[in-house]
């Protein structure tokens, strides 16, 4: 797709440490379905510490600062969550506690964020989504809300790592503009 729009830088953000990961897959996707002016850059969550507010006093860990940069850098976060137990992962919550912290100085508060996930669940990540929902808003984030990628049965839709659902990358690719669009707002 091409446009003339100015570039927008996009943090993706695998809720999972998986190598080979759906969500992994369905940011890839992302990627390959944005505007031509719009550039995703991942942050793999791996070598963020649990949170622990002695540590938080002595200052942030390095790879946590480089988290809070990198979401104060890019004009929009999207976020990829699985569904585990009808929650989203504990390392993303993990992560979003570190990157929220210290009241009034998040990089989260005001932040565009687009969500979608894949799980191999028939029900897809409503309910991980939901989990999210709540936690973005608590942070003050400006939504992208629809329209929602919500992948279920993800092994039949991924081959050799790549999302092959046409009708799921419709929804990534519209979810795509409209992030695309609310950063051109501001």
């Amino acid at each position: 797709m091409s446009t003339t729009n100015p570039s927008v830088h996009i943090l993706g953000i695998p809720g999972s440490l998986r190598e080979e990961s759906f969500n992994k897959g369905l940011l890839h996707a992302a990627q390959e379905e944005a505007l031509d002016n719009v550039t995703i850059e991942f942050f793999e969550l791996d070598d963020i510490p649990f949170f622990n507010e002695d540590v938080e006093a002595q200052g942030d860990p390095e790879p946590v600062q480089r988290l809070k940069e990198a979401i104060d850098q890019a004009d929009a976060v999207l976020i990829a969550t699985p569904e585990y137990q009808r929650g989203m992962p504990g390392v993303l919550k993990n992560a979003l506690d570190w990157a929220s912290r210290k009241p009034g100085e998040s990089p989260l508060n005001g932040k565009i964020v687009g969500m979608m996930g894949a799980t191999p669940s028939p029900v897809g990540t409503a309910r991980a989504q939901t989990h999210l929902h709540e936690i973005l808003v608590y942070n003050q984030c400006r939504f992208v809300a629809a329209p929602e990628v919500l992948v279920a049965n993800a092994p039949d839709k991924f081959e050799n790592g790549r999302f092959i659902d046409d009708t799921g990358r419709k929804f990534i690719r519209e979810h795509m503009k409209a992030l695309t669009d609310e950063v051109n707002k501001k």
